[in-house]
């Protein structure tokens, strides 16, 4: 149990100092945030000045995972990247910091930003 708290903060820790820092170089532009779970992943774009979601997708979505598809895997999460970029670019966002949280660059968080770069997103 010890062990998991130490865990737990240390992730906490790492997600808030990512976040100071995507917030220190994003100079304006919103922020593209990353959540996965083992199951699901999320994308939202955040405008931290007003602290608002602009647009948000996520494999929760029927059109995105489909019916009995697994929705945990990078597929689902080049799929959550193209979505995010189609709906940015319906409300005018080109430009966006990502933001990966505790997670590291790599599979499923790095398939998604990948994804939504190649659907237009500059960051």
């Amino acid at each position: 149990m010890k062990a998991q708290k130490k865990l737990e903060k240390r992730t906490v820790r790492r997600r808030f100092r990512v976040r100071n820092r995507v917030r220190r170089s994003a100079h304006g532009r919103p922020r593209l945030s990353v959540f996965r779970s083992n199951r699901h992943m999320y994308a939202q774009i955040i405008d931290d000045s007003q602290g608002r979601t602009l647009v948000s997708a996520s494999t929760l979505e029927p059109d995105v995972a489909g019916p009995g598809k697994v929705a945990g895997d990078c597929e689902a999460a080049r799929k959550v990247g193209r979505l995010i970029a189609e709906r940015a670019k319906e409300k005018g966002i080109s430009e966006v910091v990502l933001d990966r949280g505790p997670f590291r660059y790599h599979g499923r968080v790095a398939a998604l930003a990948e994804s939504a770069r190649e659907g237009g997103l500059k960051f």
